[in-house]
């Protein structure tokens, strides 16, 4: 029986090996996901701000697989955007645009000094993470930024585990991406747990929302805009 009183632990299926194939396949999909179902406007007016206000913005994104999220923050800035875009596996960097600069590394041993840019983001990315090691990630991200830190991550909830349930296997061409999809709900955090990650953390200017559908916005700010 499930149980969305806390969250899972299991590891997610493009966590660790699966097929050329199927990982392109699940790559697709949460492309798709970003464009319809990640409220794509809502991340990048939490960005702008900290973007604007520099003469050359520098943006790093974090666990970006095909590198979907960088690539359209990109595309909406007003002025030049350097977007840097990290993954652990070169299998996910392969089909990123080359608008974005790519980095194959390990979230726990980036290779940048520390405020480095304007803006790190994390998209569907902090839920992969267990116990303490969600404030660490957190904790390291946060030393990479002269703006602001900005997680979009899912809210755990049973309508979108029921929608997903029910919508999954129609809408993704992976079977990875049904079985993630509905593994990543029950990974994901309700806004408090989000709240009380960031204060382990050491964070204490964060601002945590709810958005739509089923989202968490965190924004955690370095100085004053």
């Amino acid at each position: 029986m499930i149980d969305l009183s806390r969250r899972a632990t299991e590891g997610e299926l493009l966590d660790g090996a699966v097929s050329e194939s199927e990982a392109v396949g699940s790559l697709a999909d949460l492309r798709f996901v970003n464009r319809w179902l990640g409220n794509p406007g809502r991340l990048a007016a939490a960005t702008a701000r900290y973007l604007n206000r520099a003469d050359r913005p520098r943006l790093l994104d974090v666990g970006c697989g095909s590198a979907d999220i960088p690539m359209m923050l990109l595309q909406r800035s007003p002025r030049p955007l350097v977007a840097v875009g990290v993954d652990i596996k070169l299998l996910h960097l392969q089909s990123a645009p080359r608008e974005v600069q790519r980095v194959v590394a390990d979230v726990r041993r980036l290779p940048f000094p520390p405020e480095s840019f304007d803006v790190v983001t994390a998209s569907l990315f902090l839920h992969h993470f267990d116990g303490a090691e969600v404030a660490e990630v957190l904790a390291s991200l946060f030393r990479l930024t002269r703006g602001a830190l900005v997680v979009n991550d899912l809210r755990r909830a049973w309508v979108p585990y029921l929608f997903g349930r029910a919508v999954f296997p129609a809408l993704f061409r992976s079977r990875v991406s049904v079985e993630d999809g509905l593994l990543s709900i029950r990974r994901a955090f309700t806004a408090e747990e989000l709240r009380a990650a960031f204060a382990e953390a050491g964070i204490a200017r964060v601002e945590v929302r709810p958005s739509f559908p089923y989202r968490l916005l965190a924004v955690a700010e370095k100085r004053a805009a």
